[in-house]
């Protein structure tokens, strides 16, 4: 029925250099009452050469090769399947497919495993470097590309170290349905998370938590660092290994390639199938932290550290990355916008890009940017609790205005002068996280929306000496676990035309002083990690709690959780 066993046999004999057989050769990690701290120790370096060795154009190339291969040998039919499991490297329950049609059709899968819920997608199939023809990742799919005739597919979700069943169903244009069935045990995984997330709030039957998956960004390790992918019922569907630090956010361009970080100096192109088609290293000027955006021409615009300053100022730049060439330029400088501030401030802070550095000058600590349709960006400012909107952002940055508690800025007149007047009776937020613009076609020109994360917390390493109960329902508490404190899903109005903002919607959600995020999903349910409690929240416009979800961070906090459908990537 499927080629798959001989084959996927061969493929290990020849992979010795391929993740999948550290994993077959007892390299994922196991706690420490199952080995020693040495043991473990040398499997964790081991596990890390390993994954610095997938992100190699070398090891991407070897790869592909091995898979032009195993097609030669397979694949004529629906019962000549090629299989591979994680053939890039790159995920590890990720199950590679190939296979052709006499007509075209579009197949859907079902993966199931006993004690776990079903997990069902219709493939997308086609483009980014496969060889079934090429398609932007970003585009919606018309009804003549959802049928193709060459199959070519990643399978996601392999429950670990449990028999899969995954049923293959295959559609035709005029309706007419085949299906076929496999089963494969699933892959051990690399690191130690949860399988199954432990809900601290079980969603009611029927509710709506959108239809993505959740990728958690920056459960930051000691050992080796992930990308995790759990679907809404809490459940494990992928494990991408990365070099060092954290992914922030996922990126879809043009060109079928989802980008995100894998270390502070590395940016990556990944293609629906798993290859890293594109390995970018920033070189020895500048390390990305916190955030990033696609601007019109595809180019990545980062949030970032500018290394051997005489200064040692930090976070407190932002570059351009273009994803052709490589090319790394600077944007911005803070530190010349807001120079006579940034004079005032105390010479102190870390940089959370790179934890052993000391002596640090973390006198803003941006930790978002957001880029808007006029050619600006929206920059969240942690330290002062501010949020800028800066003008001609790639060609000639200006402050445009300001937002937040104008006290922080005493001394500095013309500052406060860019500041916009609020619009009612609110409290402004604290290092707040996760700004998000939200535009809406029927406010008009020069409004629009910004939700954030507002992490109601006061603190400035920089400013020891303010007082920030200035802003009203404040908390200065350092613990998550504060029985007194909350933080807020916020959303303001912007109006430029009026210079004025306005709260419009906010709720109380679990207290986190640092990181965490939001996210408006598609159905309007608002999707909040309260990231130093380790707490996924799905709400309700209103607040209503509908669904929470805890992740046992592995050091301190879980730093962003995003929902993505991978339409036009992994799914149709």
């Amino acid at each position: 029925m499927s080629t798959s066993a001989p084959l996927h046999k061969r493929a290990i004999l020849w992979g010795t250099a391929i993740l999948t057989v550290l994993v077959v050769a007892g390299l994922c990690l196991t706690s420490e009452s199952d080995v020693t701290a040495s043991v473990r120790q040398r499997r964790v370096e081991r596990l890390n050469a390993a994954v610095e060795n997938v992100y190699t154009e070398g090891y991407q190339r070897m790869a592909d090769e091995q898979l032009a291969e195993l097609r030669g040998e397979g694949g004529q039919g629906l019962d000549a399947m090629v299989l591979a499991e994680n053939p890039y490297g790159t995920n590890t329950t990720s199950l590679y497919v190939y296979f052709t049609t006499d007509a075209p059709a579009k197949v859907t899968y079902t993966v199931s495993a006993e004690g776990y819920p079903d997990f069902t997608r219709t493939a997308q199939e086609g483009g980014a470097g496969g060889v079934a023809g090429t398609m932007a990742a970003s585009a919606d799919l018309d009804g003549s590309d959802a049928y193709q005739s060459v199959h070519e597919f990643l399978v996601l979700g392999l429950i670990p170290r449990v028999s899969n069943t995954i049923t293959f169903t295959l559609e035709d244009t005029d309706g007419n349905t085949t299906e076929r069935t496999i089963t494969r045990q699933g892959p051990k995984l690399l690191g130690d998370e949860e399988v199954r997330l432990e809900a601290t709030v079980a969603p009611a039957a029927g509710a709506d938590l959108g239809d993505g998956l959740y990728a958690v960004l920056g459960n930051d390790s000691d050992d080796q660092d992930f990308m995790y992918l759990y679907d809404t019922a809490g459940v494990l569907r992928g494990e991408i290994p990365l070099l060092y630090y954290r992914a922030h956010r996922l990126l879809f361009d043009g060109d079928g390639l989802m980008w995100f970080s894998a270390s502070t100096k590395h940016l990556v192109g990944m293609n629906r199938l798993g290859k890293l088609v594109k390995i970018i290293d920033l070189g020895d000027r500048f390390i990305l932290h916190h955030d990033y955006a696609l601007d019109a021409d595809g180019s990545i615009v980062s949030l970032a550290t500018e290394l051997g300053r005489d200064d040692h100022a930090v976070q407190d730049q932002v570059i351009k990355v273009d994803t052709r060439t490589g090319k790394v330029s600077r944007l911005l400088d803070a530190g010349e916008l807001f120079a006579d501030y940034k004079a005032s401030t105390t010479h102190a802070g870390i940089d959370e890009s790179d934890p052993t550095a000391t002596g640090r000058w973390d006198w803003i600590h941006f930790n978002t940017i957001q880029l808007t349709d006029d050619g600006g960006a929206i920059l969240s400012a942690r330290e002062t609790s501010t949020i800028i909107k800066i003008d001609d952002l790639e060609t000639d940055p200006t402050v445009a205005w300001m937002a937040g508690e104008r006290s922080v800025w005493d001394g500095f007149p013309a500052i406060q002068d860019l500041f916009l007047d609020k619009d009612g009776d609110f409290p402004d937020t604290g290092g707040q996280h996760s700004v998000t613009v939200e535009t809406d076609p029927s406010l008009g020109d020069g409004r629009y929306y910004l939700t954030m994360f507002d992490n109601n917390f006061g603190y400035a390493s920089t400013r020891p000496d303010f007082d920030w109960t200035v802003i009203d329902g404040i908390s200065t508490a350092q613990s998550s676990k504060d029985p007194h404190s909350h933080s807020q899903f916020r959303r303001c109005l912007i109006d430029e035309r009026a210079g004025t903002y306005a709260e419009v919607d906010a709720f109380d959600v679990p207290y986190s002083p640092y990181v965490s995020s939001e996210q408006v999903l598609d159905n309007g349910a608002i999707l909040v990690d309260s990231g130093m409690q380790g707490l996924i929240g799905t709400y309700s416009p209103d607040g209503e709690l509908l669904a929470q979800y805890r992740m046992e961070p592995d050091i301190s906090y879980l730093y962003r959780v995003y929902q993505y459908g991978f339409h036009g990537f992994y799914f149709q």
